[in-house]
């Protein structure tokens, strides 16, 4: 479950702001049938920040019933029994793991990152991936706390969007006699942490180039850097364009390129501006077929 490519899935809203399920539901056949391992709905790419309870619960429900690979819900909040009732419920309706943010905007310290993820994996069977961004909470959750929270049962693993390559090492150093697995969460850096022993991605480039980052993870799991490193680099571009501006802007853009249901954006994000949008067209033109 935790190996090989796992889209972040952006979250399609119609114009008058509802959630779009049938687009969404398109969107996961989609990349279900594209040789990825699973996906995470409701991520920071799946707008969670401005999902209200009831959606956040039902683009769960939807991806559970619709997908054909494991669905690792996005359950984290900065508030602590949000997060248990976010866990339960991904769990109660059927997701097969959940991905859980260091909690933001408070700036907890280790002790209270400990107690946090403590108190989530109590009261919840569910398989726990930890999620460590420090670029989007202000917070970092250390190696050592996190060698200190893979010695619990249901906590199995991490996605490591630090950008601090030492720190993914040291993390890998310290869980290696451990079931626990190291996710890139950084799209450019997924070949040097699978070098490292990392076992694939959650991705935001496989939203709509799946079968690529599904042939240049696999060319890693088989030991083939020269063919991982010949599609990261025609992947490149794509990589950077999607990044241009804040994560999902550019995402949800190239999606509505290639003819997914992106739909739009739920403010304080706004579209693209035009110079960037035609970069992006550029780049996802001359990529070609992504299907």
């Amino acid at each position: 479950m935790f190996e090989g490519v796992i889209p972040a899935i952006i979250t399609p809203f119609k114009e008058s702001g509802e959630l779009d399920e049938e687009g969404l539901r398109r969107n996961i056949e989609y990349l279900s049938e594209s040789g990825i391992s699973g996906i995470v709905p409701c991520g920071t790419t799946g707008e969670s920040a401005t999902l209200s309870f009831e959606e956040h619960k039902k683009v769960v429900e939807i991806s559970v019933e619709c997908s054909k690979v494991n669905v690792i819900a996005g359950s984290g909040s900065n508030n602590t029994n949000e997060a248990i009732d976010l866990s339960k419920h991904a769990e109660d309706v059927g997701a097969d793991a959940a991905l859980l943010i260091t909690p933001y905007y408070n700036k907890p310290t280790d002790r209270g990152m400990l107690a946090h993820f403590k108190s989530v994996a109590e009261v919840c069977n569910l398989p726990l991936i930890l999620y460590n961004v420090p670029s989007r909470t202000s917070v970092n959750l250390k190696p050592e706390i996190v060698a200190e929270l893979a010695e619990l049962e249901t906590i199995v693993g991490i996605k490591e969007a630090s950008g601090d390559l030492g720190q993914v090492s040291r993390i890998i150093e310290l869980t290696q006699d451990q079931d626990f697995a190291v996710l890139s969460g950084d799209d450019g850096l997924t070949i040097p942490i699978m070098s490292l022993g990392g076992s694939g991605v959650i991705s935001v480039v496989a939203d709509v180039a799946p079968k690529k980052m599904v042939a240049m993870v696999n060319a890693m799991l088989e030991g083939n850097l020269k063919e991982a490193n010949r599609i990261h680099y025609q992947l490149a571009p794509l990589i950077r364009a999607l990044f241009l501006e804040t994560n999902p802007i550019p995402v949800k853009a190239a999606a509505g390129m290639i003819g997914l249901a992106a739909g739009f954006l739920r403010m304080p994000l706004v579209p693209m501006s035009e110079d960037n949008e035609r970069i992006l067209k550029e780049v996802v033109d001359a990529l070609g077929e992504f299907a």
